[in-house]
């Protein structure tokens, strides 16, 4: 494939945590043959997986199931140190008396469906039955919990439904003393063989619009608050909590929940150690 011919295909999550990177991308001049898809972060992972992608944002849960299929882009995630803020777990009893109830699992984000069950069967010690569907729908009103992401979380959020809205980024740090990484730029291995500068170009790219999106923060809320919608101020407190680094903590936060998942089979044991791309080298962390 010559890349200046054919699309390079890059995925971004089209939920408005992204808005400090995506807001500037678009707003800049690039190759036009970079083309961006926008798709909540399951579908992304999917279209990875099955070549339709060459790189971009997934859930940080496809590269631990498939971790000889890609390779990570250096210092950049979707992440929090504490609060997320649109990754909550709605509950209408205790979480202590969860066991045998039904949660309904957004099925937009594996990392987050993954991280959940950590959360209550390894921090919580319960052993509750999940099941995946609308989290707007008419199984959210039979069920004990939601798992609700991204924009339909900061909906739900605003209401006074449940009993408890957990936090999942929180609860997390609070019993690992580490933050959460939901997302991670992510490369296919082939891609990058073939295509390293271009894969550079893109890195530094990305890099660039996050930079530029922490300058330009108030006129970015202005614009994407209407999307929930939210009052811009709201918007602004939300996004100045996400984080969009992969620094040492975050890759140690990655480690330990990688090996959760590989302790419960739900990963493969080749995710660690992380493969990361750097200035076109790979570091093994």
């Amino acid at each position: 494939m010559d890349t200046k011919h054919n699309q390079i295909r890059i995925g971004m999550v089209n939920f408005i945590n992204t808005a400090p990177i995506y807001e500037v991308w678009k707003k800049r001049q690039h190759p036009a043959n970079w083309h961006v898809v926008e798709a909540p972060p399951s579908r992304l992972n999917n279209m990875l997986a099955a070549g339709e992608l060459d790189l971009g944002f997934v859930s940080s849960y496809e590269y631990a199931v498939r971790p000889l299929d890609y390779r990570i882009l250096s210092d950049l995630s979707i992440s929090a140190n504490g609060s997320v803020g649109s990754v909550f777990l709605f509950l209408r009893i205790d979480p202590e008396m969860l066991t045998g109830q039904t949660i309904l699992l957004s099925g937009q984000s594996e990392t987050s469906t993954s991280l959940v069950k950590v959360i209550l069967e390894e921090f919580y010690h319960v052993r509750p039955h999940y099941i995946i569907g609308d989290v707007t729908g008419n199984d959210a009103a039979q069920a004990a919990g939601i798992l609700a992401i991204g924009d339909d979380a900061l909906r739900l959020a605003s209401g006074d439904e449940f009993m408890h809205k957990l936090d999942l980024s929180e609860i997390w740090c609070r019993y690992t003393d580490l933050p959460f990484v939901f997302a991670l730029c992510v490369v296919r291995e082939k891609f990058y063989a073939q295509f390293p500068d271009t894969v550079a170009a893109i890195h530094r790219e990305f890099l660039h619009c996050r930079e530029e999106g922490r300058e330009k923060l108030e006129v970015i809320c202005n614009n994407v608050a209407p999307r929930i919608p939210m009052h811009p101020d709201e918007c602004y407190v939300y996004l100045r909590a996400i984080e969009y680094d992969l620094g040492e903590r975050k890759l140690l936060a990655l480690e330990r929940f990688f090996q959760y998942l590989i302790n419960r089979k739900e990963a493969s044991k080749d995710s660690l150690p992380l493969k990361i791309i750097e200035n076109q080298s790979v570091i093994n962390q």
